[in-house]
């Protein structure tokens, strides 16, 4: 179900970083013809991850999905632009919050937020045991 705030026009964001851009291929695409949302999922995680990643300067790992909102359904053809923002820095983890835009009708270009979630990652020694994060600059 969705509603009129759902489907007004949406910008891309300007205050989180583009950290990935994926189009989805018919295998990602279930019986109704929607992307799997666990294929947007993984999408999400790997996005994620790439700013913790900088800030942990080595292994980390997701210890937690701490929200995921699906908005919308994510169609074939859409191009996806996933956005990120770091939250919280801890001791040895890093919270972030990612945004799913869907790029659709290139030729009336229309964008909206399909996705949206909050990923916690945690830094990991060569064990896979927590370690704490680098100083940050």
């Amino acid at each position: 179900m969705t509603s009129a705030a759902n489907t007004l026009p949406v910008t891309l964001p300007t205050d989180m970083d583009l950290v990935m851009r994926v189009m989805p291929m018919p295998s990602d695409a279930n019986g109704n013809g929607d992307i799997f949302g666990g294929w947007i999922m993984a999408q999400v995680d790997l996005a994620g991850s790439v700013l913790p990643n900088r800030i942990a300067k080595g292994r980390i790992a997701t210890v937690a999905v701490n929200q995921f909102i699906f908005k919308q359904p994510v169609s074939m053809g859409d191009l996806l632009s996933l956005y990120a923002r770091v939250e919280r820095i801890g001791r040895t983890s890093v919270t972030v919050h990612v945004e799913v835009y869907a790029e659709r009708n290139p030729a009336k270009l229309e964008v909206v937020k399909v996705t949206e979630a909050s990923l916690t990652y945690v830094a990991i020694d060569d064990e896979g045991k927590p370690r704490p994060l680098p100083p940050q600059d």
